[in-house]
């Protein structure tokens, strides 16, 4: 099949290499004349494991593509699927400018039937928008299709190749049809293509992300109570993780939730819910605990220096909102740097992939380290924030001999509490 992917950002790119993957002919399109030349010289623009080794392998075979021309992308091409950005206005609610500034232009452009495939999440109603949108400036047959994407970064290549499941909204026989077509190849294990009304399947992926945040939650303010009543958070945890009902999933406590989706998507919700008239209160009460859990270390730390922190060097791992990928969006290690130094503290921090971001954001404000050894130098603390596979089983003889002080306040709960006693730490996880 012949494809066009306006917007290469995260999901747009996944999207376009994983489709080209299996053998159709992908065109992507960006307005950003400097990504898409890096593209087209074969740098990938974000860092996701195993994106690089299909970007390159379906670049040399000539099935994707890149350009700044719209109308080349959608002249060749029958679907045209729309991964462009929506980020939460002040009231919360989605920008839809992206995504209907593109469908007026397609009204212009398409000559003949196609299928608009609404990727990015947006609203209930969006379908309906960009349908509106190219109509009024096309008579030409077309199809507007929400088919909302599960990609958790990190795993998003995996995600998208075998996908748990595949949610089309289209009341069109015909745009079905192309849909199950091309969906195919990626179903051969049985997990099933779901067929439905347009506005369900874009409350689909809402309904979807804020369950897993409210889940996120719920075990976070379990694992403040069980430090209110002695209890430990693991083995809680534990207990109802193996009830079926439940799942194991989702139920690790931290310092909250991040990234481009949970806090966008529980907002934006939300804010339908209001447009709505309904009154949502267990997601208010979702994001309200989520901003304050992010800083839920943060007391403790200026506990432990008699609340003062001035001059006191914090080493901080991790600057992902999450391992495994270079985002740094709404991650709770920003929010604790920014407090840290506000309270006068000097902060060297480490991540594998997010550091080029974090250096965009903060600048000079803090020191980058070369690994997360060199992080540690003459520290006084060491505040975990993201639960990268590199930081779960360090040398603590390094440890110890690179700072200075002897205090980990670990936001991931990575050690056992009995083995950090054991090797002189004064640890203070979450929830035990």
């Amino acid at each position: 099949m012949n494809i066009a992917i306006v917007g290469t950002g995260y999901v747009g790119l996944v999207t376009g290499t994983c489709l080209a993957e299996t053998g159709n002919n992908v065109i992507c399109v960006d307005n950003n004349a400097e990504k898409v030349k890096k593209m087209q010289d074969g740098k990938v623009p974000i860092y996701e494991p195993h994106l690089d080794v299909l970007f390159h392998r379906n670049i040399k075979a000539g099935r994707l593509l890149f350009t700044t021309n719209l109308k080349e992308a959608i002249d060749k091409s029958l679907i045209i699927f729309l991964a462009l950005p929506t980020p939460p206005g002040e009231d919360g609610s989605a920008d839809l400018s992206y995504i209907l500034g593109v469908a007026g232009e397609l009204g212009k452009i398409i000559k003949d039937y196609k299928v608009i495939v609404d990727k990015s999440t947006v609203p209930v109603g969006t379908a309906e928008k960009v349908s509106k949108a190219i109509a009024k400036h096309s008579k030409v047959k077309f199809d507007v299709v929400s088919n909302p994407e599960f990609l958790r970064e990190g795993f998003a290549v995996d995600d998208f190749l075998k996908p748990d499941r595949v949610v089309i909204g289209t009341s069109s026989e015909k745009a079905k049809k192309v849909m199950e077509e091309l969906y195919k190849p990626y179903l051969r294990s049985g997990n099933p293509i779901i067929f439905m009304d347009e506005k369900s399947a874009e409350l689909t992926k809402y309904a979807a992300n804020a369950f897993l945040a409210t889940k996120i939650t719920f075990m976070n303010e379990i694992a403040n109570l069980c430090e209110k009543v002695g209890a430990d958070v693991d083995m809680v945890r534990s207990g109802i993780g193996s009830d079926d009902r439940i799942g194991k999933r989702f139920l690790f406590p931290g310092i909250g939730y991040g990234g481009s989706c949970f806090p966008k998507d529980v907002q934006a919700l939300a804010k339908s819910a209001d447009e709505a008239d309904y009154d949502f209160k267990m997601l208010d009460a979702v994001m309200r605990v989520n901003e304050k859990q992010k800083l839920a270390l943060f007391p403790k730390i200026k506990t432990y220096f008699k609340n003062n922190l001035q001059g006191k060097k914090i080493a901080v791992w991790g600057l992902a909102f999450k391992p495994d990928t270079d985002d740094i969006r709404e991650a709770p290690a920003l929010y604790n740097i920014k407090e840290l130094l506000k309270a006068g503290a000097v902060v060297s921090a480490y991540d594998p992939e997010a550091m080029n971001n974090a250096k965009k954001l903060l600048g000079n404000k803090i020191t980058f380290a070369a690994d997360h050894y060199e992080a540690l130098k003459e520290a006084d603390a060491l505040l975990i924030c993201t639960e990268w596979s590199l930081f779960r089983t360090p040398d603590f003889d390094k440890v110890k001999k690179r700072m200075k002080g002897k205090a980990i306040f670990d936001g991931r709960n990575l050690y056992g509490k009995d083995q950090m006693k054991e090797l002189g730490f004064i640890y203070t996880s979450i929830g035990r």
